[in-house]
C-alpha cells in the first residue's frame, strides 16, 4: 500500500539523529489502522475523533523507538451507510472524506463497495470518477465467502472496476481497489480493509528484515522454522505490549496484529526467501520456503489478526520486481505459491488489453482457492497498464514502487 511517514515520526527521528535517541528496531510499524462504524456519510465527527485516537497511539509507539509509516481508517462496508444516496450522489461526501484524509495525511478504507454477489450496471464508470476525485480514498469488492461460496456477480463488477481504473494515471489507481476473497472484518492493510462493530484498532508491519536476518543467522530446514519463530516473537511481542497498553489508556479495543511481513522497497521479502533457499526467487525450493514461513506467522504466540501471511507484491519489493524482469516464475506460479502462503495476487503488471473475460477467470480461480482451505483470506489487485504488452518493461510515478516488467497472462 502507497505510504509516506507521518511528519510525526519524521520529527522524532530527526531529533533522534541529533539528540541520540534511541534508534529504531530493524522492522517498521507500516500502518496502525483504527476501524470505526460511521452513522451516515456526513459523520465527520467520527472520523475526527478517529484521526485523534491515531495520533495518540502513533505517539506512544514513535516514544519507543518505533517508525510509524502510515495511519489509517477503515469504515464498515460501504453499502451499509449509503443510506438513500445513490453511487453519483455519494460522490461530493467522499470527496470531503477526503480532503479530511488528505489534510491529515490518513488514509482510507470505504470497505466493500456492493454487497457480496452483486453487480451494478456503471459501477466501473462510477470508480473511475472517485479515484478521478480522490487520492487517499481505497475500497474493495467480496468475490467469496464461506456462507455464499464463489460470487460471480462480485466477479463481473471487479472485473469491470479493475478495467475502468486503469484507464488513467498509468494504471496506478488500481493500488486503490482490491477484490477481495473470504477476507473478514479487521484486515489493517488496503485495499481489503473494512470494519465491523465498535471501534478497534490493529497494527501492520514491514517485517522482512526480521526474516533475512534469522534465515542469515539459520537457514538448516532442520532449524530454520524454530528460529523464525522466536526471532519474529520476540519483536512483535514488544509491539504487543504497545498496543495493549494504547488499548487500556485511550479505551479502544486491539483486534491484534497482522503479522504479515509486507515489504517496502529496503525490505524485501523476496531477498528473505533467497537467503533461506540460496538461490533466485522462484527457483525449485521457493514454494517450500513460502509455506515454511507462513506455517510460522500462523503459528505465533501473539494476538494475531487479517491475513498474517506471506505477501508476494511484485512492485513493492526490487528483488521481485528483477526476477519477474527475468521471467523466473509466472502468475500462474504466483497463486500456485499463495496456495500454501500468500494473500493473493498483489500489485502484479498485465497488459493494458487484457480482456474482462481473462480477468473474470483469474478472479474465480483466486475465489476458488480462498474457499478451499478454512479462513483463507486471499485478494488480487491487477495492474492493467495502458499500452504495454507483455515484456515492456513499465516504471511508475509512484515513489512507493518499483519499475518491473508487465507479465504475461496465460
Amino acid at each position: 500500500m502507497t505510504w509516506k511517514i507521518s511528519t510525526f515520526s519524521l520529527l522524532f527521528f530527526l531529533t533522534s539523529a541529533l539528540f541520540g535517541q534511541k534508534s529504531s528496531p530493524e522492522f517498521r510499524i507500516r500502518t496502525i489502522t483504527a476501524g470505526v462504524s460511521l452513522n451516515n456519510l456526513t459523520d465527520t465527527t467520527t472520523i475526527k475523533n478517529a484521526i485523534e485516537f491515531l495520533r495518540k497511539a502513533e505517539k506512544a509507539f514513535v516514544q519507543k523507538g518505533y517508525e510509524v509509516q502510515t495511519l489509517r481508517i477503515s469504515t464498515q462496508n460501504f453499502f451499509k451507510y449509503l443510506g438513500q444516496y445513490s453511487f453519483n450522489e455519494a460522490l461530493p461526501y467522499l470527496i470531503t472524506i477526503d480532503k479530511i484524509a488528505k489534510r491529515e495525511n490518513i488514509l482510507f478504507s470505504i470497505g466493500q463497495v456492493l454487497p457480496p454477489d452483486e453487480y451494478k450496471e456503471g459501477i466501473g464508470d462510477w470508480a473511475e470518477a472517485l479515484l478521478k476525485a480522490t487520492t487517499k480514498i481505497n475500497f474493495s469488492v467480496s468475490i467469496s465467502s464461506h456462507e455464499k461460496g464463489i460470487h460471480y456477480k462480485s466477479i463481473k463488477a471487479s472485473s469491470a472496476i479493475i478495467t475502468a481504473i486503469s484507464k488513467t494515471n498509468g494504471g496506478e489507481n488500481c493500488f486503490h481497489f482490491t477484490a477481495s476473497a473470504n477476507c473478514e472484518a479487521g484486515i489493517p492493510f488496503f485495499p481489503a480493509a473494512f470494519h465491523d462493530g465498535a471501534n478497534s484498532f490493529a497494527v501492520g508491519l514491514e517485517s522482512p528484515k526480521l526474516i533475512t536476518a534469522a534465515f542469515k543467522r539459520d537457514s538448516d530446514p532442520a532449524h530454520a522454522r524454530q528460529t523464525l519463530k522466536s526471532v519474529l516473537e520476540e519483536n512483535l511481542k514488544a509491539v504487543e505490549d504497545i498496543a495493549n497498553e494504547i488499548s487500556k489508556t485511550n479505551n479502544w479495543p486491539y483486534d491484534g496484529i497482522d503479522a504479515s511481513p509486507a515489504p517496502g522497497l529496503d525490505a524485501s521479502i523476496g531477498e528473505a526467501i533467497e537467503t533461506y533457499i540460496k538461490q533466485p526467487f522462484g527457483s525449485p525450493a521457493t514454494l517450500s520456503a513460502c509455506a515454511l514461513i507462513t506455517d510460522v506467522l500462523k503459528a505465533l504466540d501473539i494476538k494475531k489478526c487479517g491475513y498474517s501471511g506471506l505477501m508476494l507484491p511484485i512492485i513493492e519489493d526490487k528483488v521481485l520486481a528483477k526476477r519477474a524482469k527475468e521471467g523466473r516464475f509466472t502468475v500462474e506460479e504466483l497463486l500456485l505459491f499463495s496456495s500454501v502462503s500468500g494473500t493473493g495476487l498483489d500489485v502484479v503488471p498485465v497488459p493494458g488489453s487484457t480482456s474482462r473475460q481473462v480477468i473474470e477467470s483469474i478472479l474465480t480461480d483466486v475465489a476458488a482457492l480462498s474457499l478451499k482451505y478454512t479462513a483463507k483470506a486471499l485478494s488480487v489487485r491487477l495492474f492493467l497498464i495502458p499500452g504495454k504488452k507483455a515484456g515492456d518493461v513499465v516504471k511508475f510515478k509512484n515513489p512507493s514502487l518499483t519499475s518491473s516488467v508487465v507479465m504475461k497472462v496465460n
